[in-house]
């Protein structure tokens, strides 16, 4: 039997605990975001990857577009499934897996925010997959607008003292932070609880990226237009210059 991955463990049975996490908390910020980059066209298909419990795609879907949200996990899929059935919403949510998307050319912008799925792969290769399987799904004038982890604020700070301070009671905690400058991967112990009250402990990595590997990638899958930003909760803007203090990036790729 195959063994599970550290984010396939982290994301079970965890849809009602993780929207009280921290992290999640700037929806409407980062949707009125969206919305303008998408200068307010209705008209547009958009993919959510890593949707999660579907925050994104439920926001966005009350604004009146047209949705798609993929997940790898099913429980994470059955609470935003829970979540747009209440609110009266009809949204596409499929259980994928980033890296093996099956659309083709079908959508005109992907959003893949919060570490859904990207930076979290067990390799660089698997990570580039996910780029390459998003990209594959948009229309030949696509847009992708991404956050990562960003490589340049480990060098400077102390993750798991960032980590500390953004957590509340009750939230996920991070510790024996270790961050590998030759790989780019901060390895970590997260213990979370539960949807059920259940603890658990694992041992996690996850891969920051500089703003020129970012660049690199995204030229070679042929994107002409490419933006880095500093990503701060619920407060995207293109105004934001990335610096050395923001623990996330915000990237917009236009083919």
């Amino acid at each position: 039997m195959k063994t599970k991955q550290w984010y396939e463990s982290l994301f079970e049975n965890y849809g009602q605990k993780y929207d009280s996490e921290s992290f999640t908390q700037g929806t409407t910020g980062e949707c009125d975001f969206i919305e303008n980059e998408l200068n307010h066209d209705k008209s547009l298909t958009i993919l959510d990857v890593g949707c999660g419990t579907g925050r994104h795609s439920i926001e966005l879907t009350k604004r009146g577009y047209s949705v798609t949200g993929i997940d790898y996990s099913e429980s994470q899929l059955a609470r935003a499934i829970e979540k747009a059935e209440i609110q009266g919403l009809t949204i596409d949510f499929q259980q994928q897996d980033a890296r093996n998307l099956t659309f083709k050319n079908e959508f005109d912008v992907a959003i893949m925010l919060c570490e859904g799925g990207f930076p979290l792969m067990e390799t660089d290769e698997m990570n580039y997959k996910i780029l390459q399987s998003v990209t594959n799904s948009l229309k030949e004038q696509g847009k992708l607008i991404f956050t990562t982890l960003n490589g340049l604020f480990p060098l400077y700070h102390s993750v798991e003292e960032f980590c500390s301070l953004a957590s509340t009671e009750g939230n996920a905690t991070y510790r024996s932070n270790t961050f590998d400058l030759m790989t780019f991967r901060d390895h970590n112990i997260t213990e979370i609880e539960d949807d059920f009250g259940n603890r658990k402990t694992l041992e996690c990595n996850e891969r920051y990226y500089v703003p020129s590997e970012i660049t690199w990638l995204l030229k070679t899958l042929g994107y002409k237009k490419i933006d880095i930003f500093g990503a701060r909760l619920g407060q995207f803007s293109r105004s934001h210059k990335l610096t050395t203090e923001d623990f996330e990036m915000l990237i917009i790729a236009e083919k």
